[in-house]
């Protein structure tokens, strides 16, 4: 009996370091940076982040051997579930106004654990998909100079037939990568000038591309003597719908901003919007005269627009769109340098990471350690391996990123506002709100109807009818998506599980919204939660089946590296494990009280302070 007690107790321990949530600590004036960003700054800086890779890299890709005409739909389909997943970006941005990430807002909010395989898969995934822009920025370069440097390379390095290597070590890739590390590790001024005038210049490209490609279209090339407008099928147009994820990732460089923003709670979900719908714009209309301007078995992967305006004998006009692409993929570069180190160091810095990653420049504030080797690893791949087959990896991480992040805001929403570390909890504040009702709690109007929840603690109901909610929403997109093919169910079989599936996927979304949540009127908050995330989920998942197997394994293979490293060094080291040994406390009760609602004896939950909008930077 004693042992089992003990083996309980050692879980609910264990559960508990796994969940603990991130501390966070209110700035000092010393801490709080400038605030000069308008609105226009934090959308030319969400643009920037995100124009360019779905036109120029994953437009000719998609058109060509996944859904054909029919990219526009598969982008109009991901600029729906961007705009859901934007709402919930927007909303923890303002909460959390601290050159935010998703590792960020998932350690504050979700736990430990979850922080650590976000932050480590984002670091994976743009090590790769920083390698595969700069081939592509490679591309562009030969073909305006009419490939002499492919031949020159093959000429007098050779063709390599290795499976895993390039036909031939791309130098120009790697160059533009350690020139662009050279102007991050100058500081954020250099880079900031840089990242304008690029954006600026591909905003007048793209529209140029936009003119003059509807000028050239040919509807002939939608016809069925061509393929028709959708040759895959609408299987295809949601493959390529989940391929283009990752060209709607710019959310992240606004929220990287958002403690210089002049007005957050106005700015940041604004500029969110606002780039978001740009972004998805230009790529439902570049696609669309991409396929009207030439046959889409005909494009070239590598240079689709460029190729596209050659194709037509309008070669002038290709060299300016290579151009074009070339200025949009440096600033994608120089945002992927900007972020992710500085990611790296936050994690470093909290004790996740390796400690050299947390060492910053004194006095350009750039995280040395960790964008030299992200940077210089960066150009390796760059050089040497080919990345085409890698490319679905980066939609299934951003993916798996923002479906984590858009179930922050249902805990988050379900949870007592959490103070800073600082912030006692018999500050003035919650004297005034002790009358509010208590987020978790089951409304007193629906009391008499739902008295099976009234005896639950205020969040264990919300708990489990989440749970229920993200493993119902798993089910049922299986169930969409392979039924009828990989599962070969009858139609009864078929039919009985898509309804269990729906009906339990309703029932925890209503036991959700039966609960109070928290209402704020001096921020932005996401409308109709629990709908509206939860809706989120559903669509991301079902996107993340349509993924090819390669990329679940390589997505797979990354989080057990991931895993190891956590328990090898994070849970270890980690600067909240620090902070609550000296009062390390196993709680008594069932293990309902003790996993993934509950949180550290130093983060019991309290009303939130007016001010506790802007928590410092980690």
């Amino acid at each position: 009996m004693a042992w089992g007690l003990l083996s309980t107790a050692s879980l609910a321990h264990f559960c508990q370091k796994l969940n603990r949530l991130k501390t966070l600590e209110e700035p000092t004036t010393e801490t709080l940076p400038r605030r000069r960003l308008t609105t226009l700054d934090l959308t030319f800086q969400g643009v920037g982040a995100s124009m360019g890779f779905g036109l120029y890299v994953l437009t000719g890709i998609v058109a060509k051997w996944m859904a054909g005409p029919a990219v526009l739909v598969s982008f109009s389909v991901t600029t729906m579930a961007s705009l859901l997943t934007a709402l919930c970006y927007a909303e923890l941005a303002v909460r959390v106004p601290c050159r935010g990430s998703g590792y960020l807002f998932t350690y504050v909010f979700l736990g430990e654990l979850w922080a650590f395989l976000i932050g480590w898969t984002v670091f994976i995934q743009w090590l790769i998909g920083g390698a595969l822009m700069a081939r592509v920025w490679s591309s562009y370069l030969d073909a305006m100079l009419s490939h002499s440097i492919r031949s020159f390379i093959e000429a007098h390095v050779g063709i390599w037939q290795v499976p895993i290597l390039a036909r031939y070590p791309d130098f120009m890739a790697a160059g533009i990568i350690l020139l662009v590390l050279a102007f991050v590790s100058c500081g954020a001024r250099v880079s900031s000038w840089l990242n304008r005038t690029f954006s600026a210049i591909s905003l007048v490209i793209i529209l140029f591309i936009i003119s003059l490609g509807f000028v050239l279209a040919h509807p002939h090339n939608w016809s069925a003597e061509e393929g028709g407008f959708a040759p895959f099928g609408v299987s295809g147009i949601m493959t390529g719908a989940a391929t283009c994820f990752s060209a709607f990732a710019g959310f992240a460089a606004i929220a990287a901003s958002s403690k210089e923003a002049q007005n957050p709670k106005q700015a940041v979900p604004m500029a969110i919007a606002i780039s978001a719908g740009l972004v998805a714009g230009s790529n439902i209309l570049v696609s669309t005269v991409l396929t009207l301007m030439v046959p889409w078995q005909s494009l070239d992967t590598d240079r689709a627009l460029a190729d596209a305006f050659h194709q037509r004998g309008y070669s002038w006009a290709g060299v300016i769109v290579a151009a074009g692409a070339i200025c949009a993929i440096t600033t994608l570069l120089l945002n992927i340098l900007l972020l992710v180190p500085r990611m790296v160091c936050a994690m470093a810095a909290d004790g996740l990471f390796f400690q050299v990653f947390a060492r910053m420049h004194p006095r350009t504030q750039v995280p040395v350690v960790s964008l030299l080797v992200f940077g210089v690893l960066m150009a390796f791949l760059a050089l040497l391996l080919d990345l085409q087959a890698l490319f679905q990896f980066l939609s299934i991480g951003t993916l798996l990123e923002l479906t984590v992040l858009t179930t922050s805001i249902i805990v988050l929403r379900f949870q007592k506002p959490r103070p800073f570390s600082s912030q006692g909890p018999g500050s003035p504040v919650d004297t005034e709100q002790a009358s509010v009702p208590e987020p978790g709690q089951l409304k007193p109007a629906l009391r008499p109807y739902l008295r099976f929840l009234g005896g639950c603690r205020p969040g264990a109901a919300v708990t489990w009818a989440l749970s229920v909610l993200v493993a119902s929403a798993i089910t049922l997109d299986c169930v969409l998506v392979f039924g009828d093919s990989a599962l070969h169910l009858p139609p009864w079989g078929y039919t009985l599980l898509l309804l269990l599936s729906s009906a339990t996927f309703l029932l925890s979304l209503i036991v959700l919204g039966a609960h109070q949540q928290q209402h704020r009127q001096d921020t932005f908050q996401v409308p109709m939660v629990p709908l509206t995330p939860a809706l989120s989920i559903l669509l991301n998942i079902f996107l993340m089946l349509h993924l090819s197997y390669l990329a679940w394994l390589y997505l797979s293979i990354c989080l057990l590296i991931g895993l190891a490293v956590y328990f090898g060094y994070g849970i270890r080291h980690s600067k909240e494990n620090q902070r609550e040994r000296p009062r390390l406390t196993v709680p008594h009760g069932s293990l309902e009280e003790m996993v993934p609602a509950l949180q550290p004896p130093s983060q019991a939950p309290a009303q939130e302070p007016d001010h506790t909008e802007q928590p410092a930077s980690p």
